[in-house]
């Protein structure tokens, strides 16, 4: 897939606390573009972003930046898997290819609580892409995230080539005593590394989530949270790990099975609500999902 001139695409989102609920202002260009917004339980707001481009190629750039006032909650997720064609070897002028590159800023003042959950991004042979994702929150401010990437559509029995995918995220919290890191996470896999024995050994999804907690938790409930977050891995399939942060935990997934991916990430967003007394989840309209995910 090719275009003359690529694409840069920005979106820009403030939410409020309001009547009903948390509501948002602002808006996108192309090829970003709103959906319609529900109301989830809790005053959450729940908004798709759709990419109407069918897929990103060599040179697009997406910059989404997020503004959360104090007590708004929201969720935002992706109508689509979003796809990354390749571009290594396919044009005269840049034969090494060019990247794809898409930043995220996020920036929650106090009690306030983001859910980011975009949906599988897959890449596609000899493609190159970047991603950055970067938040700021206060101490009792709550940010997840979840993000899968399924390096080859390996369906089509095709491999990531002599593609590459990196990932930057960095989270910080705003305490008394200045600024504290919550996590910084800088990943590159290129074809070598989703080779490897000591990389990804030919497994080719791979997952991160992240929840940074609106509160310390005690080591007794941190403990007890990553006890339960292991067992919700019975029945899937795939290497599935559990960390703590300063204030919150980080689990990993890889394997073939971008479905098990999603139904363990699942499992924790729903034990992240259950630790602050929240409703639990519903699974975003926008999912292609035939199989519930969710344990009763």
């Amino acid at each position: 897939m090719h275009r003359l001139d690529p694409w840069h695409g920005t979106c820009n989102l403030l939410f409020a606390e309001g009547r009903s609920g948390s509501q948002f202002q602002g808006g996108c260009t192309a090829p970003l573009k709103l959906m319609r917004a529900g109301r989830g339980k809790n005053g959450r707001c729940e908004l798709p972003l759709l990419h109407t481009a069918g897929g990103l190629v060599g040179g697009d750039q997406l910059s989404i930046n997020l503004s959360l006032k104090s007590n708004s909650r929201c969720l935002i997720t992706s109508v689509a898997a979003q796809k990354v064609y390749g571009s290594v070897g396919r044009s005269q002028r840049h034969p090494r290819g060019a990247w794809a590159r898409q930043q995220v800023v996020a920036e929650l003042d106090a009690e306030s609580d983001l859910e980011w959950l975009p949906q599988e991004l897959v890449l596609y042979a000899d493609a190159l892409f970047e991603q950055n994702l970067s938040v700021t929150l206060p101490m009792d401010g709550s940010f997840l995230s979840a993000e899968i990437v399924r390096l080859g559509r390996t369906a089509a029995n095709e491999t990531l080539g002599r593609g590459c995918w990196r990932s930057g995220v960095q989270i910080q919290r705003q305490t008394p005593e200045g600024q504290r890191w919550e996590l910084v996470d800088r990943l590159e896999i290129s074809d070598a590394a989703l080779k490897g024995i000591h990389g990804l050994n030919q497994q080719p999804v791979f997952g991160t989530l992240v929840w940074a907690a609106p509160f310390p938790l005690p080591t007794e409930t941190i403990n007890t949270l990553i006890d339960d977050v292991r067992q919700d891995r019975e029945d899937l399939e795939g290497q599935m790990h559990c960390g703590v942060l300063p204030q919150g935990l980080i689990a990993r997934y890889s394997g073939f099975s971008s479905r098990d991916a999603r139904f363990w990430f699942s499992r924790i967003w729903a034990r992240t609500r259950r630790a602050r007394d929240l409703a639990p989840p519903q699974i975003p309209r926008v999912w292609p999902l035939q199989e519930h995910p969710l344990k009763a």
